[in-house]
C-alpha cells in the first residue's frame, strides 16, 4: 500500500534517521518572536479558500489568580467582547458579525488553568478586514478597556454561566480535585471561580490581573489560513510589536504537584449523579519535552501500547457478564508540567469491585507478559494507515486543526515537525519497534509500588452497594496480588471473504453534467449515483436510504423495531464478531452502519480511498445474514438497563421526558429516551426477524457515493457487491402512525433537581408548505432570532449565559415544522424570560428583523455556503435530502441566489406563521430542593 503513496519510493533510500537529531518546525510553517517576546506561528493553507483562522494564546490561566481574583482569569476573557481601545462594547461582536463571523460557533475563547485561548476565524478576501482582526487580538492583547460600569453589567453574564455549570458534576468535582492534584495550588483554582468573588470582586482586582499577566513575552499569535506568509507576518509585527512588558513583571511558574506516598481511595457519590465509575491514577509524573526523533519514537511506543491495552479491554467489555460497560487505560496530560497514567472503568450492575480486578489485572497482564507480536502488527497497521490518510490529505488539511496543534506547541511543547516528516518518521521507525520494546515501556510505565489513587463516582441509590473506601483499597491489592496468565490470543481469517460474489450487472447510466454526477441502474433494481470529488484525497462517503423503518412496525413491536438494528450490530457482522471484525480491518480505513430510523432504512459508510472494495464487501455482509450470538446480546442489554437507571436520576433527563410527553400527549410512539423497563420487552429472535425483514432485501435502495473515487474504478465494484445483493419484494413506504403534537397553549412546569437553575422551553409546532424557499425563511427566522435573543437576554438583561432556537421542517409523514426554543436561567427569571421571548416574537410578527441582523445571517451563510460546496459531507447529505424530501438535487448550487433574496418581509411573514401565539408548549423546569453536600469516605492505606 504504501508503494502507491507519493513519497514512499524515497523511504527505501532515505538514510537512517539519527536518534538524537532535533525534531525541525515543519517546513511550511514560519515561527517567530519579536524582541518584546511575542511569538508567533504564520503557515499559508488553502483549505478552506479565502479564510484565516486566527488565534491569540495567553499563557495565563485560573492558576495564577491571587485569592481575590477566582474566577477573574475567566472573567477577563468575557470583557474581550466589551469594550477595547478601537471598539465599543457591542460593537466588536456586531462588526465580525457583519463580515460573516458567528458568534459562539466562530467568534470564541476559553480559560483554563494555565491558558487563555481567543479563536477569531475571519474572511481573506479584502485586506481591510484582515487588517481589522488583527486590530482585534491586539486589542484583546493589552487593549481592552475594563471600566467599572461594564465590568458590573457582565456579572450577571459569567454568574448564569457558574449556574449554568451547577449540578451533580460540580458538587463532585468540587470534592475529587483536592486528592486528584493531592493538595496542588489546582484544587483550588477552578477557572469558573468562587461565586461570592464574583459578585463582589473590586474592578481594580481584574485589571491587575489583566496587567499582570497580558503580556507579550507570555503569548502568541497563530494565523493558519489563505493569507500571505509575507502579508502575515507584516500585521504581527505592525500590531504586537509595540506591546509593553510590565516593568516589574511576576514570575510565571507553574505550580507543582505533590507525588503521592501512599495509595488512597475516596468514594464520592450524589443523588443526580450519572452512571458509576471507577478511576485509578496511578503516580504523577513530570513531563519533558520531546524535541528529538528518539522522542518521536517513543511517542510511537506509547501509542501502540495504549492502542493493544485498550484492544484488550474493550474486549472484556463484551463478555456475557462484562466485568463493566467500557474501559480504558493511556497516560495522559494533567497539565503542561505533569502526566498521569490512568486506568477508568464505567461500571455496570456488578460494581466497582469487578471491575477493578479487571482494570488491575489487564494492566497486570501487560506489565509481567507483554504483547504478542500478532498484536504488535495489527496496532502497527493502524498507526501506520493513520499517518497515510494525513499524508494523502497534507494539502487538505483544515486550517483549524493545524491552528490547535501550533497552540499545543506553544503551551504545552509539542513537537510541530508537519506531516511531511511525520510520514517518513514513522514509516522508518514502526518497522524497528519490536513486542520487546513495548513490554518494557509496559513495565516502566505500569508501576507496581503504592502512590495510586483510586476514586468510586456514582449516584446515592438506595438499592445499588456503595462501596467504602476501604473496599477499595482492598480490591486493587487482590488483584495485584493475583496470577494472572499471558493474553490468549485468537486466530482469526485475514479477510472478509474468501471470494467475492457473483456480480451483477449495470444495466443502465446517465449523467447530470449540472451536478457532476453520474447515475446507475443495477440489474438487482437498486439505484447509485456517483458523485467524484477532489475535495479530499482519501475519503468516501455513502449512503443508501428507501421509505419503511420502524414505522411499518405495530406498536407491541416497537422496542424491538427501535433496537434491532443496534442488537444485531452489538453481535458483530455475518460470521464474525466485533472483536474479529477489529482485527481483519486492522490498517483499513472503512466502517458501515445499517439501521432503521422512523420512517426509513438507512445505509451509511466512510472509507479511504484505497479501502472502498471493503466498505463495499461490508455492505453485502450486512445484508447476507445475522450473527446470533447470546452472550453479546446479554452483555449490550446488560449496559442499556444501567444507563437508563442512571440517566432517571438526572434532572435533564426527567425535564426532557416530561417535554416529550407533553408535546405528544403521552402518545407511545412519541420519540422518548429508553427506560430500563423497555429493555425487559426485547425478544432477541423478534428484533433479529424485524432486521432481517428490512435489511434481506435491497430493493428501492438508492446508494449514493461521494468522495476521492474514479466512476470508471468503481463501477466494477459496484457490479460485484450491490448488484448482486438480494431484492425480493418487501414494503419500500413508510406508515403515518398518526403522531401528532398537541394543539392550543399547553403549559407545565416540572420540579426536578436541587440547583437554583431552571430551563424555559417553548415549542412551536404545526403543518406547513414543506419547500425549500419555505425552509430557507423558516432557518433565516431562527437565525435572526439567535442574535436577538443575545443581544436581549444575554447583553442586555443578564438573564442567560447561552441558549437559543431551532427549527426544523420535513414533508415526512407529513408535511410539517418544528421550532424549539431552549434558555436555562434561574428561578428568579423565568418570567422574565418567557416574557421578553414572547415580546420579541410579537416584534418579530409585527416589525420584522433589523436589516442589519438578516444581513448578518445572509453573509454567515454565504461564507459557509462557499466552503460547504468543497465539502463531501455537504453533498451526501444535499443529495441524500433531496430523496427523501423530494427536492430538485439542483437547488444545491443555487442556494446563493435564493439567501441573497431574502428580505424583511420574507422573515415577517414567517414569524407570523412559524411562531403563533395560540399555538405552542411551554415546559419549564424548576429545582425541588437545596442540593445535599456530596458524601465522602476517604481510606488512607490498603488493608494488610
Amino acid at each position: 500500500m504504501l508503494a502507491t503513496l507519493p513519497l514512499a519510493p524515497s523511504l527505501a533510500n532515505a538514510a537512517a534517521l539519527d536518534l538524537n537529531a532535533p525534531l525541525p518546525v515543519a517546513p511550511q510553517l514560519k515561527v517567530g518572536k519579536l524582541p518584546n517576546g511575542l511569538t508567533y506561528y504564520i503557515q499559508r493553507n488553502r483549505k478552506p479558500e479565502h479564510k484565516v483562522e486566527l488565534r491569540l494564546v495567553v499563557k495565563a490561566g485560573s492558576i495564577l489568580e491571587d485569592e481575590d481574583q477566582q474566577g477573574l482569569a475567566h472573567f477577563t476573557e468575557h470583557m474581550a467582547f466589551n469594550g477595547s481601545t478601537h471598539f465599543k462594547k457591542h460593537e466588536l461582536v456586531s462588526y465580525l458579525q457583519s463580515i460573516g463571523v458567528k458568534f459562539g460557533a466562530d467568534l470564541n475563547a476559553y480559560t483554563s488553568f494555565d491558558e487563555t485561548v481567543y479563536v477569531l476565524p475571519v474572511p481573506a478576501e479584502r485586506r481591510q478586514d484582515l487588517d481589522k482582526a488583527f486590530q482585534v487580538l491586539q486589542d484583546w492583547a493589552q487593549g481592552l478597556t475594563l471600566n467599572d460600569a461594564d465590568i458590573d453589567k457582565e456579572r450577571d453574564i459569567v454568574l448564569e454561566e457558574l449556574r449554568l455549570g451547577k449540578g451533580a458534576g460540580n458538587r463532585m468535582q468540587k470534592v475529587l480535585m483536592p486528592k486528584m492534584y493531592n493538595g496542588s495550588r489546582y484544587a483550588e483554582r477552578l477557572p469558573i471561580g468562587k461565586e461570592d468573588i464574583l459578585r463582589n470582586f473590586r474592578p481594580d482586582a481584574l485589571r491587575r490581573f489583566y496587567r499582570d499577566w497580558y503580556r507579550p513575552d507570555l503569548m502568541a499569535v497563530v494565523a493558519v489560513g489563505d493569507i500571505d506568509l509575507a502579508q502575515a507576518e507584516q500585521l504581527v509585527k505592525r500590531h504586537f510589536a509595540g506591546l509593553k512588558n510590565p516593568a516589574a513583571e511576576r514570575p510565571r511558574s507553574y505550580a507543582p504537584i505533590p507525588a503521592r506516598t501512599d495509595t488512597e481511595a475516596l468514594v464520592v457519590t450524589d443523588k443526580e449523579a450519572g452512571p458509576a465509575s471507577v478511576l485509578i491514577r496511578y503516580p504523577v509524573l513530570p513531563f519533558s519535552e520531546r524535541a528529538t526523533i528518539g522522542g518521536y519514537r517513543e511517542q510511537l511506543v506509547e501509542a501502540l501500547f495504549a492502542g493493544m491495552l485498550n484492544q484488550r479491554l474493550q474486549e472484556l467489555s463484551q463478555l456475557p457478564s462484562p466485568p463493566f460497560m467500557g474501559a480504558s487505560s493511556a497516560l495522559g496530560r494533567l497539565t503542561p508540567r505533569y502526566r498521569s497514567y490512568n486506568a477508568a472503568a464505567a461500571l455496570g450492575d456488578g460494581g466497582a469491585t469487578p471491575a477493578i480486578d479487571a482494570l488491575v489485572q489487564e494492566n497486570e497482564r501487560a506489565r509481567r507478559f507483554g504483547f504478542s507480536g500478532a498484536e504488535l502488527e495489527r496496532m502497527k497497521k493502524n498507526v501506520m494507515r493513520t499517518y497515510e490518510r494525513a499524508w494523502n490529505e497534507r494539502d487538505k488539511t483544515d486550517s483549524a486543526g493545524m491552528a490547535a496543534e501550533y497552540i499545543r506547541n506553544f503551551l504545552e511543547g509539542e513537537s510541530i515537525p508537519g506531516i511531511e516528516n511525520e510520514y517518513r518518521y514513522v514509516s522508518e521507525l514502526l518497522p524497528g519497534i519490536g513486542v520487546d520494546e513495548i513490554n518494557a515501556y509496559a513495565r516502566r510505565t505500569i508501576p507496581a509500588d503504592s502512590g495510586k489513587l483510586v476514586i468510586y463516582t456514582g449516584p446515592a441509590k438506595q438499592d445499588a452497594p456503595i462501596p467504602t473506601g476501604a473496599e477499595l483499597l482492598a480490591a486493587v491489592d487482590a488483584a495485584e496480588r493475583r496470577d494472572v496468565k499471558a493474553h490468549d490470543e485468537k486466530a482469526v481469517a485475514a479477510q472478509l471473504m474468501d471470494h467475492p460474489p457473483s456480480p451483477g450487472k449495470i444495466v443502465g447510466e446517465s449523467r447530470d453534467e449540472r451536478l457532476g454526477t453520474t447515475h446507475l441502474l443495477l440489474s438487482n433494481g437498486v439505484k447509485v449515483i456517483l458523485k467524484p470529488t477532489s475535495f479530499r484525497n482519501d475519503q468516501v462517503l455513502m449512503s443508501a436510504t428507501r421509505f419503511g423503518g420502524q414505522s411499518l412496525f405495530d406498536t407491541k413491536d416497537m422496542v424491538n423495531a427501535r433496537y434491532a438494528d443496534i442488537i444485531v450490530a452489538a453481535m458483530g457482522l455475518k460470521d464474525f464478531s466485533p472483536l474479529d471484525m477489529r482485527k481483519i480491518l486492522a490498517g483499513k480505513a472503512a466502517a458501515v452502519s445499517a439501521g432503521l430510523g422512523n420512517n426509513t432504512d438507512v445505509v451509511a459508510g466512510t472509507a479511504g480511498a484505497t479501502d472502498i472494495e471493503t466498505m463495499l464487501q461490508m455492505v453485502w455482509l450486512k445484508f447476507a445474514g445475522v450473527r446470533r450470538d447470546e452472550n453479546l446480546y446479554k452483555s449490550f442489554i446488560g449496559k442499556q438497563i444501567e444507563l437508563a437507571r442512571n440517566r432517571a436520576a438526572q434532572p435533564g433527563a426527567h425535564f426532557g421526558d416530561v417535554l416529550v410527553s407533553t408535546l405528544y400527549g403521552d402518545n407511545p410512539r412519541a420519540p422518548r429516551a429508553p427506560r430500563p423497563e423497555d429493555f425487559a420487552g426485547i425478544d432477541l429472535d423478534r428484533a433479529i426477524d424485524i432486521y432481517r425483514q428490512r435489511f434481506s432485501s435491497a430493493k428501492d435502495l438508492t446508494f449514493i457515493f461521494v468522495g476521492s473515487f474514479d466512476v470508471a474504478a468503481i463501477k466494477p465494484l459496484l457490479a460485484t457487491y450491490l448488484a448482486s445483493l438480494p431484492a425480493p419484494d418487501i414494503p419500500v413506504a413508510f406508515r403515518d402512525l398518526g403522531l401528532r403534537p398537541v394543539k392550543g397553549v399547553v403549559k407545565k412546569e416540572v420540579n426536578s433537581g436541587s440547583e437554583d437553575k431552571s430551563t424555559v422551553s417553548l415549542t412551536f409546532t404545526g403543518a406547513a408548505e414543506v419547500n425549500e424557499l419555505e425552509e430557507l425563511r423558516l432557518s433565516a427566522l431562527t437565525e435572526v432570532m439567535n442574535i436577538r435573543i443575545i443581544d436581549l437576554l444575554r447583553e442586555k438583561m443578564g438573564l442567560i449565559y447561552g441558549g437559543g432556537m431551532e427549527a426544523s421542517m420535513t414533508r415526512i409523514p407529513y408535511s410539517h415544522y418544528t421550532v424549539g426554543v431552549t434558555l436555562p436561567t434561574g428561578p428568579e427569571n423565568v418570567d422574565k424570560v418567557v416574557s421578553a421571548t414572547f415580546a420579541e416574537i410579537e416584534r418579530m410578527r409585527t416589525q420584522g428583523p433589523d436589516q442589519a441582523d438578516l444581513d448578518k445571517v445572509k453573509t454567515n451563510w454565504l461564507q459557509t455556503y462557499r466552503k460547504s460546496l468543497k465539502e463531501n459531507g455537504y453533498w451526501l447529505a444535499a443529495l441524500q435530502t433531496s430523496l427523501t424530501e423530494g427536492t430538485d438535487p439542483a437547488t444545491i448550487l443555487t442556494f446563493d441566489k435564493e439567501v441573497q433574496k431574502l428580505s424583511v418581509a420574507d422573515l415577517k411573514a414567517a414569524a407570523q406563521r412559524y411562531l403563533k401565539p395560540d399555538n405552542y408548549v411551554q415546559v419549564v423546569l424548576n429545582p425541588e430542593k437545596p442540593a445535599a453536600p456530596a458524601p465522602v469516605q476517604v481510606a488512607q492505606k490498603a488493608p494488610q
